[in-house]
């Protein structure tokens, strides 16, 4: 898996977490158990349609997302990502995934 992902080495990528969270970053480092390192990380933190505070991005920095809680890694359009204003996103809960 590693190798498939040293084409998004210094790129921008959304990773999905095993938990539901979803991360933003430029993909720094990765390691054979794909354990990531990010740079200038945010969580986007999607809100539901009935819920009336605005959706947010959390920014995190330098952050590291173990092997184990990754579910999905993406690369990611900037201009298209740039042209979406995040506060006015909704949409329903991902809910957790297991390991099987």
């Amino acid at each position: 898996m590693a190798a498939l992902l040293n084409n998004y080495l210094e790129k921008k990528v959304l990773v999905l977490t095993v938990d539901s969270r979803i991360l933003v970053g430029t993909l720094a480092s990765i390691d054979n158990s794909t354990n990531l390192v990010l740079l200038g990380t945010v969580e986007r933190v999607i809100n539901t349609p009935d819920d009336d505070e605005p959706s947010a991005e959390v920014p995190l920095g330098l952050y590291l997302v173990r092997g184990d809680n990754v579910c999905s890694i993406g690369l990611v359009d900037e201009q298209l990502d740039a042209s979406i204003d995040w506060t006015k996103v909704r949409g329903q809960v991902i809910g957790t995934t297991k390991h099987a």
